[in-house]
């Protein structure tokens, strides 16, 4: 099984390609992934650099959506590949194909909406509320304790029921 999956951070803004008659988009990118806890020499992080490719809709999500820095999940394969230099010289690649991308880095609603983006909430208001039905990081009681409009729950749960009356 050849399966790759890598958390990393786009080292430059991506620029997508087209071949000759414009039915397939290609772009190659470098994601930079942290070693985890190795660091070098002068005590900075550790990281690889590894050559990603994206095909037709993965290549365009990103064209739009990605810019250098964001942190991005990406699933795909190992694939090798060799083509001859202008030198004449056979060069050799190894490169992730990739096959999903999911980026991880949240929204800045002080930028304004790109062609085509989704437009669930206004860019001046990071608290409205969605136009679907997804709520998300941006609904303001994410993560907030429940308001239970100063009822207190129970202590106990005093109910009498025979062994017959149970469901299971």
């Amino acid at each position: 099984m050849n399966k790759v999956i890598l958390i990393g951070r786009i080292t430059k803004d991506p620029e997508i390609r087209y071949n000759q008659n414009g039915s397939s988009s290609v772009l190659n990118f470098t994601l930079a992934v942290d070693r985890g806890g190795q660091r070098d020499q002068q005590g900075n992080r550790a990281a690889d650099f590894i050559n990603c490719v994206a095909w037709n809709q993965p290549a365009d999500y990103m064209s739009r959506f990605v810019k250098k820095g964001y942190l991005l999940c990406v699933t795909g394969r190992i694939q090798n590949r060799n083509y001859q230099g202008q030198d004449g010289q056979m060069r050799y690649v190894t490169e992730v194909a990739i096959d999903t991308v999911e980026n991880l880095t949240p929204r800045d609603n002080n930028q304004p909406l790109q062609a085509g983006q989704p437009q669930g909430f206004q860019q001046n208001n990071p608290y409205q509320q969605p136009k679907d039905p997804y709520q998300g990081y941006a609904n303001p009681s994410y993560g907030q304790p429940q308001q239970n409009n100063n009822e207190v729950a129970p202590e106990t749960f005093d109910v009498d029921l025979d062994d017959g009356e149970l469901p299971f």
